[in-house]
Protein backbone atom coordinates (compact mmCIF):
# COMPACT_ATOMS: atom_id res chain seq x y z
CA UNK A 1 0.00 0.00 0.00
CA UNK A 2 1.11 3.56 -0.56
CA UNK A 3 1.17 6.06 2.27
CA UNK A 4 -2.27 7.49 1.43
CA UNK A 5 -3.91 4.07 1.66
CA UNK A 6 -2.01 3.27 4.84
CA UNK A 7 -3.23 6.49 6.39
CA UNK A 8 -6.81 5.75 5.29
CA UNK A 9 -6.52 2.26 6.77
CA UNK A 10 -5.26 3.59 10.09
CA UNK A 11 -7.79 6.43 10.28
CA UNK A 12 -10.84 4.32 9.38
CA UNK A 13 -9.77 1.53 11.71
CA UNK A 14 -9.28 4.00 14.55
CA UNK A 15 -12.63 5.65 13.80
CA UNK A 16 -14.38 2.27 13.82
CA UNK A 17 -12.84 1.37 17.17
CA UNK A 18 -13.68 4.70 18.82
CA UNK A 19 -17.27 4.59 17.55
CA UNK A 20 -17.51 1.03 18.86
CA UNK A 21 -16.29 2.22 22.25
CA UNK A 22 -19.04 4.86 22.21
CA UNK A 23 -21.62 2.14 21.56
CA UNK A 24 -20.10 -0.04 24.28
CA UNK A 25 -20.66 2.88 26.68
CA UNK A 26 -24.37 2.53 25.92
CA UNK A 27 -24.25 -0.61 28.08
CA UNK A 28 -23.63 1.72 31.02
CA UNK A 29 -26.54 3.86 29.85
CA UNK A 30 -28.93 0.92 29.79
CA UNK A 31 -27.69 -0.22 33.21
CA UNK A 32 -28.21 3.20 34.78
CA UNK A 33 -31.57 3.78 33.07
CA UNK A 34 -32.95 0.43 34.14
CA UNK A 35 -31.50 0.66 37.66
CA UNK A 36 -33.22 4.01 38.03
CA UNK A 37 -36.60 2.79 36.81
CA UNK A 38 -36.89 -0.34 38.96
CA UNK A 39 -37.53 -0.48 42.70
CA UNK A 40 -34.63 -0.46 45.16
CA UNK A 41 -35.12 -4.15 45.97
CA UNK A 42 -34.35 -5.09 42.36
CA UNK A 43 -31.39 -2.82 41.65
CA UNK A 44 -28.46 -5.18 42.21
CA UNK A 45 -30.02 -7.85 40.01
CA UNK A 46 -30.72 -5.50 37.10
CA UNK A 47 -27.15 -4.23 37.25
CA UNK A 48 -25.82 -7.78 37.28
CA UNK A 49 -28.00 -8.67 34.28
CA UNK A 50 -26.60 -5.78 32.28
CA UNK A 51 -23.00 -6.72 33.00
CA UNK A 52 -23.63 -10.42 32.39
CA UNK A 53 -25.62 -9.98 29.16
CA UNK A 54 -22.80 -7.86 27.74
CA UNK A 55 -20.30 -10.60 28.50
CA UNK A 56 -22.56 -13.30 27.04
CA UNK A 57 -23.23 -11.23 23.92
CA UNK A 58 -19.53 -10.60 23.29
CA UNK A 59 -18.67 -14.26 23.76
CA UNK A 60 -21.49 -15.75 21.67
CA UNK A 61 -21.00 -13.25 18.85
CA UNK A 62 -17.29 -14.15 18.79
CA UNK A 63 -18.00 -17.89 18.79
CA UNK A 64 -20.71 -18.01 16.15
CA UNK A 65 -22.88 -14.89 15.78
CA UNK A 66 -20.50 -12.76 13.71
CA UNK A 67 -19.88 -15.58 11.26
CA UNK A 68 -23.63 -16.07 10.82
CA UNK A 69 -24.25 -12.37 10.27
CA UNK A 70 -21.27 -11.79 7.98
CA UNK A 71 -20.39 -15.15 6.39
CA UNK A 72 -18.70 -13.70 3.32
CA UNK A 73 -20.24 -16.19 0.93
CA UNK A 74 -23.52 -17.36 2.43
CA UNK A 75 -25.12 -20.64 1.40
CA UNK A 76 -28.10 -18.67 0.10
CA UNK A 77 -29.70 -15.27 0.65
CA UNK A 78 -31.86 -16.92 3.34
CA UNK A 79 -29.29 -19.16 5.07
CA UNK A 80 -25.73 -17.98 5.75
CA UNK A 81 -24.35 -21.29 6.94
CA UNK A 82 -22.68 -22.00 10.28
CA UNK A 83 -19.00 -21.56 11.13
CA UNK A 84 -17.22 -20.85 14.37
CA UNK A 85 -14.74 -18.36 15.80
CA UNK A 86 -13.06 -15.36 14.28
CA UNK A 87 -10.24 -15.36 11.80
CA UNK A 88 -7.21 -13.25 12.61
CA UNK A 89 -6.39 -11.93 9.14
CA UNK A 90 -6.18 -8.16 8.95
CA UNK A 91 -4.21 -7.93 5.71
CA UNK A 92 -5.34 -4.83 3.86
CA UNK A 93 -5.93 -6.78 0.65
CA UNK A 94 -8.52 -8.88 2.44
CA UNK A 95 -10.43 -6.12 4.21
CA UNK A 96 -11.18 -3.70 1.43
CA UNK A 97 -14.47 -1.87 1.98
CA UNK A 98 -16.36 -1.52 -1.23
CA UNK A 99 -14.15 -1.26 -4.30
CA UNK A 100 -10.67 -1.08 -5.78
CA UNK A 101 -10.11 2.47 -4.58
CA UNK A 102 -12.12 2.26 -1.34
CA UNK A 103 -10.61 2.85 2.12
CA UNK A 104 -9.45 -0.12 4.15
CA UNK A 105 -10.04 -1.01 7.77
CA UNK A 106 -9.20 -3.91 10.05
CA UNK A 107 -11.45 -6.96 10.21
CA UNK A 108 -11.14 -6.88 13.96
CA UNK A 109 -12.34 -3.28 14.13
CA UNK A 110 -15.42 -4.33 12.19
CA UNK A 111 -16.07 -7.18 14.61
CA UNK A 112 -15.66 -4.90 17.62
CA UNK A 113 -18.12 -2.39 16.18
CA UNK A 114 -20.67 -5.11 15.40
CA UNK A 115 -20.40 -6.94 18.72
CA UNK A 116 -21.45 -3.93 20.74
CA UNK A 117 -24.56 -3.67 18.57
CA UNK A 118 -25.72 -7.17 19.47
CA UNK A 119 -25.21 -6.33 23.15
CA UNK A 120 -27.45 -3.29 22.66
CA UNK A 121 -30.23 -5.46 21.25
CA UNK A 122 -30.03 -7.78 24.25
CA UNK A 123 -30.02 -4.85 26.68
CA UNK A 124 -33.47 -3.91 25.41
CA UNK A 125 -34.80 -7.25 26.65
CA UNK A 126 -33.33 -6.73 30.11
CA UNK A 127 -35.47 -3.75 31.08
CA UNK A 128 -38.75 -5.14 29.78
CA UNK A 129 -38.58 -8.35 31.85
CA UNK A 130 -37.22 -6.64 34.96
CA UNK A 131 -38.36 -7.32 38.54
CA UNK A 132 -39.74 -10.85 38.04
CA UNK A 133 -37.62 -12.97 35.66
CA UNK A 134 -35.11 -15.57 36.83
CA UNK A 135 -31.56 -14.46 36.22
CA UNK A 136 -30.31 -17.71 34.70
CA UNK A 137 -33.32 -18.11 32.42
CA UNK A 138 -32.61 -14.63 31.12
CA UNK A 139 -28.95 -15.47 30.51
CA UNK A 140 -29.77 -18.71 28.72
CA UNK A 141 -32.05 -16.74 26.43
CA UNK A 142 -29.23 -14.25 25.88
CA UNK A 143 -27.06 -17.11 24.57
CA UNK A 144 -29.60 -17.94 21.85
CA UNK A 145 -30.53 -14.33 21.13
CA UNK A 146 -26.98 -13.10 20.62
CA UNK A 147 -25.63 -16.24 19.00
CA UNK A 148 -28.46 -17.00 16.58
CA UNK A 149 -31.70 -14.97 16.59
CA UNK A 150 -30.14 -11.52 16.16
CA UNK A 151 -27.35 -12.55 13.75
CA UNK A 152 -29.74 -14.38 11.43
CA UNK A 153 -32.01 -11.42 10.75
CA UNK A 154 -28.91 -9.21 10.70
CA UNK A 155 -27.53 -11.34 7.86
CA UNK A 156 -30.74 -10.88 5.88
CA UNK A 157 -30.10 -7.13 5.77
CA UNK A 158 -26.51 -6.18 6.62
CA UNK A 159 -24.89 -9.46 5.55
CA UNK A 160 -26.28 -9.27 2.03
CA UNK A 161 -29.31 -11.53 2.47
CA UNK A 162 -32.77 -11.39 0.94
CA UNK A 163 -33.97 -8.26 2.76
CA UNK A 164 -31.04 -6.31 1.37
CA UNK A 165 -31.78 -7.69 -2.10
CA UNK A 166 -35.42 -6.60 -1.73
CA UNK A 167 -34.37 -2.98 -1.19
CA UNK A 168 -35.02 -2.85 2.56
CA UNK A 169 -33.14 0.10 4.06
CA UNK A 170 -31.92 0.32 7.66
CA UNK A 171 -28.83 2.50 8.04
CA UNK A 172 -27.95 1.79 11.68
CA UNK A 173 -30.62 -0.52 13.02
CA UNK A 174 -34.08 0.82 13.86
CA UNK A 175 -35.22 -2.62 12.73
CA UNK A 176 -32.19 -4.91 12.85
CA UNK A 177 -31.23 -3.84 16.38
CA UNK A 178 -34.10 -2.04 18.09
CA UNK A 179 -37.19 -3.75 16.70
CA UNK A 180 -35.46 -7.11 17.04
CA UNK A 181 -34.62 -6.53 20.71
CA UNK A 182 -38.07 -5.18 21.52
CA UNK A 183 -39.81 -8.08 19.79
CA UNK A 184 -37.77 -10.63 21.72
CA UNK A 185 -38.72 -8.74 24.89
CA UNK A 186 -42.41 -8.74 23.95
CA UNK A 187 -42.44 -12.52 23.55
CA UNK A 188 -40.83 -12.91 26.96
CA UNK A 189 -43.17 -10.47 28.68
CA UNK A 190 -46.25 -12.23 27.27
CA UNK A 191 -45.15 -15.56 28.77
CA UNK A 192 -43.81 -13.98 31.93
CA UNK A 193 -46.87 -11.96 32.91
CA UNK A 194 -47.12 -8.69 34.80
CA UNK A 195 -45.52 -7.83 38.11
CA UNK A 196 -47.69 -8.55 41.14
CA UNK A 197 -49.94 -5.62 41.93
CA UNK A 198 -49.40 -3.83 38.62
CA UNK A 199 -52.99 -4.34 37.47
CA UNK A 200 -56.06 -4.63 39.67
CA UNK A 201 -58.82 -7.16 39.16
CA UNK A 202 -60.91 -4.35 37.72
CA UNK A 203 -58.28 -3.61 35.10
CA UNK A 204 -56.89 -0.42 36.63
CA UNK A 205 -53.19 0.34 36.24
CA UNK A 206 -51.25 0.78 39.49
CA UNK A 207 -48.15 2.95 38.95
CA UNK A 208 -44.93 1.40 40.23
CA UNK A 209 -42.46 4.31 40.19
CA UNK A 210 -38.75 3.85 39.75
CA UNK A 211 -36.45 4.32 42.71
CA UNK A 212 -33.82 6.65 41.34
CA UNK A 213 -34.76 9.20 38.70
CA UNK A 214 -31.37 10.97 38.78
CA UNK A 215 -29.80 7.64 37.81
CA UNK A 216 -32.36 7.12 35.04
CA UNK A 217 -31.62 10.60 33.72
CA UNK A 218 -27.89 9.92 33.76
CA UNK A 219 -28.52 6.70 31.85
CA UNK A 220 -30.48 8.57 29.21
CA UNK A 221 -27.68 11.09 28.67
CA UNK A 222 -25.14 8.24 28.41
CA UNK A 223 -27.32 6.56 25.78
CA UNK A 224 -27.68 9.87 23.93
CA UNK A 225 -23.89 10.19 23.83
CA UNK A 226 -23.39 6.58 22.80
CA UNK A 227 -25.85 6.97 19.95
CA UNK A 228 -23.40 9.23 18.11
CA UNK A 229 -21.19 6.15 17.81
CA UNK A 230 -24.17 3.98 16.96
CA UNK A 231 -25.27 6.11 14.01
CA UNK A 232 -22.04 7.91 13.18
CA UNK A 233 -19.99 4.74 13.14
CA UNK A 234 -22.45 3.13 10.75
CA UNK A 235 -21.08 5.36 8.00
CA UNK A 236 -18.12 2.95 8.35
CA UNK A 237 -15.41 5.29 7.04
CA UNK A 238 -14.33 8.88 7.62
CA UNK A 239 -11.11 9.19 5.62
CA UNK A 240 -12.39 11.26 2.71
CA UNK A 241 -14.30 14.51 2.32
CA UNK A 242 -17.61 12.92 1.31
CA UNK A 243 -17.73 10.45 4.20
CA UNK A 244 -16.46 13.01 6.72
CA UNK A 245 -19.29 15.37 5.74
CA UNK A 246 -21.76 12.47 5.94
CA UNK A 247 -20.61 11.62 9.48
CA UNK A 248 -21.08 15.25 10.52
CA UNK A 249 -24.62 15.26 9.12
CA UNK A 250 -25.41 11.99 10.89
CA UNK A 251 -24.23 13.44 14.22
CA UNK A 252 -26.30 16.60 13.77
CA UNK A 253 -29.45 14.72 12.74
CA UNK A 254 -29.10 12.20 15.54
CA UNK A 255 -28.89 14.99 18.09
CA UNK A 256 -31.75 16.95 16.49
CA UNK A 257 -34.08 13.96 16.48
CA UNK A 258 -33.40 13.20 20.14
CA UNK A 259 -34.14 16.82 21.06
CA UNK A 260 -37.37 16.73 19.07
CA UNK A 261 -38.39 13.55 20.85
CA UNK A 262 -37.95 15.14 24.28
CA UNK A 263 -39.97 18.24 23.39
CA UNK A 264 -42.82 16.30 21.81
CA UNK A 265 -43.02 13.76 24.65
CA UNK A 266 -43.14 16.54 27.24
CA UNK A 267 -45.95 18.36 25.43
CA UNK A 268 -47.88 15.13 24.89
CA UNK A 269 -47.54 14.12 28.54
CA UNK A 270 -48.68 17.57 29.68
CA UNK A 271 -51.77 17.40 27.47
CA UNK A 272 -52.64 13.85 28.53
CA UNK A 273 -51.81 13.92 32.23
CA UNK A 274 -51.84 17.60 33.14
CA UNK A 275 -48.22 17.36 34.32
CA UNK A 276 -44.91 16.54 32.68
CA UNK A 277 -43.72 13.05 33.59
CA UNK A 278 -39.91 12.96 33.51
CA UNK A 279 -39.89 9.30 32.56
CA UNK A 280 -41.89 10.21 29.46
CA UNK A 281 -39.35 12.93 28.64
CA UNK A 282 -36.50 10.45 29.02
CA UNK A 283 -38.25 7.92 26.82
CA UNK A 284 -38.99 10.74 24.39
CA UNK A 285 -35.24 11.29 23.97
CA UNK A 286 -34.69 7.61 23.31
CA UNK A 287 -37.67 7.52 20.96
CA UNK A 288 -36.17 10.36 18.95
CA UNK A 289 -32.90 8.48 18.73
CA UNK A 290 -34.57 5.24 17.63
CA UNK A 291 -36.67 7.15 15.08
CA UNK A 292 -33.65 8.54 13.22
CA UNK A 293 -31.48 5.41 13.40
CA UNK A 294 -32.86 3.85 10.21
CA UNK A 295 -31.91 6.93 8.15
CA UNK A 296 -29.86 9.64 9.85
CA UNK A 297 -28.10 10.88 6.72
CA UNK A 298 -30.67 12.04 4.16
CA UNK A 299 -32.99 14.28 6.26
CA UNK A 300 -32.22 17.93 6.87
CA UNK A 301 -31.78 18.78 10.56
CA UNK A 302 -35.26 20.30 10.60
CA UNK A 303 -36.83 17.16 9.14
CA UNK A 304 -34.81 15.05 11.58
CA UNK A 305 -36.28 17.07 14.44
CA UNK A 306 -39.79 16.40 13.13
CA UNK A 307 -39.06 12.68 12.74
CA UNK A 308 -37.94 12.62 16.37
CA UNK A 309 -41.03 14.56 17.46
CA UNK A 310 -43.31 11.96 15.88
CA UNK A 311 -41.38 9.31 17.80
CA UNK A 312 -41.78 11.33 21.01
CA UNK A 313 -45.54 11.47 20.59
CA UNK A 314 -45.77 7.80 19.62
CA UNK A 315 -43.83 6.57 22.63
CA UNK A 316 -46.16 8.25 25.13
CA UNK A 317 -49.26 6.74 23.55
CA UNK A 318 -47.50 3.38 23.15
CA UNK A 319 -46.55 3.20 26.84
CA UNK A 320 -50.12 4.04 27.85
CA UNK A 321 -51.44 1.54 25.30
CA UNK A 322 -49.20 -1.26 26.58
CA UNK A 323 -50.64 -0.78 30.05
CA UNK A 324 -54.17 -0.88 28.66
CA UNK A 325 -53.56 -4.34 27.22
CA UNK A 326 -51.66 -5.36 30.39
CA UNK A 327 -48.22 -5.73 28.84
CA UNK A 328 -46.07 -4.81 31.84
CA UNK A 329 -42.82 -3.20 30.74
CA UNK A 330 -41.15 -1.43 33.69
CA UNK A 331 -38.91 0.78 31.54
CA UNK A 332 -41.01 1.24 28.39
CA UNK A 333 -38.48 -0.64 26.23
CA UNK A 334 -41.03 -2.33 23.98
CA UNK A 335 -42.63 1.01 23.19
CA UNK A 336 -39.35 2.90 22.70
CA UNK A 337 -37.51 0.34 20.64
CA UNK A 338 -40.38 -1.63 19.11
CA UNK A 339 -43.23 0.73 18.27
CA UNK A 340 -40.90 3.63 17.52
CA UNK A 341 -38.48 1.31 15.74
CA UNK A 342 -41.28 0.54 13.30
CA UNK A 343 -41.85 4.26 12.80
CA UNK A 344 -38.15 4.76 12.13
CA UNK A 345 -38.22 2.15 9.38
CA UNK A 346 -41.35 3.59 7.76
CA UNK A 347 -39.93 7.12 7.91
CA UNK A 348 -36.95 6.25 5.70
CA UNK A 349 -38.68 6.84 2.32
CA UNK A 350 -39.76 10.31 3.44
CA UNK A 351 -36.22 11.57 2.76
CA UNK A 352 -34.39 8.72 1.05
CA UNK A 353 -35.57 8.47 -2.56
CA UNK A 354 -33.86 5.09 -3.00
CA UNK A 355 -36.17 3.52 -0.40
CA UNK A 356 -39.84 2.60 -0.74
CA UNK A 357 -42.60 1.87 1.75
CA UNK A 358 -43.26 -1.62 0.40
CA UNK A 359 -39.70 -2.80 1.03
CA UNK A 360 -39.66 -1.10 4.45
CA UNK A 361 -42.90 -2.77 5.49
CA UNK A 362 -41.62 -6.10 4.19
CA UNK A 363 -38.45 -5.85 6.26
CA UNK A 364 -40.42 -4.75 9.32
CA UNK A 365 -42.75 -7.75 9.11
CA UNK A 366 -39.93 -10.23 8.50
CA UNK A 367 -37.84 -9.00 11.44
CA UNK A 368 -40.85 -8.96 13.76
CA UNK A 369 -42.17 -12.38 12.68
CA UNK A 370 -38.77 -14.12 12.81
CA UNK A 371 -37.79 -12.67 16.17
CA UNK A 372 -41.17 -13.13 17.82
CA UNK A 373 -41.71 -16.74 16.71
CA UNK A 374 -38.22 -18.00 17.52
CA UNK A 375 -38.04 -16.03 20.78
CA UNK A 376 -41.42 -17.36 21.87
CA UNK A 377 -40.21 -20.92 21.23
CA UNK A 378 -37.03 -20.36 23.23
CA UNK A 379 -38.84 -18.63 26.09
CA UNK A 380 -41.42 -21.43 26.16
CA UNK A 381 -38.73 -24.11 26.31
CA UNK A 382 -37.04 -22.27 29.17
CA UNK A 383 -40.37 -21.92 30.96
CA UNK A 384 -41.04 -25.65 30.71
CA UNK A 385 -37.50 -26.78 31.55
CA UNK A 386 -36.39 -24.41 34.30
CA UNK A 387 -39.09 -21.77 34.72
CA UNK A 388 -38.68 -18.13 33.83
CA UNK A 389 -40.39 -16.40 36.75
CA UNK A 390 -39.34 -16.22 40.38
CA UNK A 391 -41.80 -17.25 43.07
CA UNK A 392 -44.33 -14.77 44.44
CA UNK A 393 -42.44 -14.70 47.73
CA UNK A 394 -39.14 -13.96 45.96
CA UNK A 395 -40.75 -11.23 43.91
CA UNK A 396 -42.14 -9.63 47.07
CA UNK A 397 -38.78 -9.92 48.84
CA UNK A 398 -36.96 -8.49 45.84
CA UNK A 399 -34.70 -9.88 43.15
CA UNK A 400 -31.60 -8.57 44.90
CA UNK A 401 -31.90 -10.94 47.83
CA UNK A 402 -33.54 -13.78 45.90
CA UNK A 403 -31.00 -13.91 43.06
CA UNK A 404 -27.91 -12.07 44.33
CA UNK A 405 -28.00 -12.31 48.12
CA UNK A 406 -27.23 -8.62 48.56
CA UNK A 407 -28.97 -5.28 48.37
CA UNK A 408 -27.93 -2.27 46.33
CA UNK A 409 -28.98 0.09 49.12
CA UNK A 410 -28.36 -1.81 52.39
CA UNK A 411 -29.34 -0.35 55.72
CA UNK A 412 -26.55 0.72 58.01
CA UNK A 413 -25.31 -2.19 60.08
CA UNK A 414 -23.78 -1.58 63.47
CA UNK A 415 -20.78 -3.77 64.18
CA UNK A 416 -20.12 -4.83 67.76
Amino acid sequence: MDQVLELSYALDTFYFLIMGAFVMWMAAGFAMLEAGLVRTKNTTEILLKNVALFAVACTMYMIVGYNIMYPGDGVSEFWPGISFFLGGDNAAADVIAGGDDAPYYSNMSDFFFQVVFVATAMSIVSGAVAERMKLWSFLFFAVVMTGFIYPMQGYWKWGGGFLDAAGFSDFAGSGVVHLCGATAALAGVILLGARKGKYTAGGEVVPIPGANLPLATLGTFILWLGWFGFNGGSQLVVSNVSDANAVAMVFVNTNASAAGGVIAAMITAKLLFGKVDITMALNGALAGLVSITAEPLTPTPGIATLIGMVGGVLVVFAIVGMDKIKVDDPVGAISVHGVVGMWGLLAVPLTNTDANFGAQLYGLVVIFAWTFIVSMIVWLILKLVMGIRVTEEEEYEGMDLAECGMEAYPEFISAK
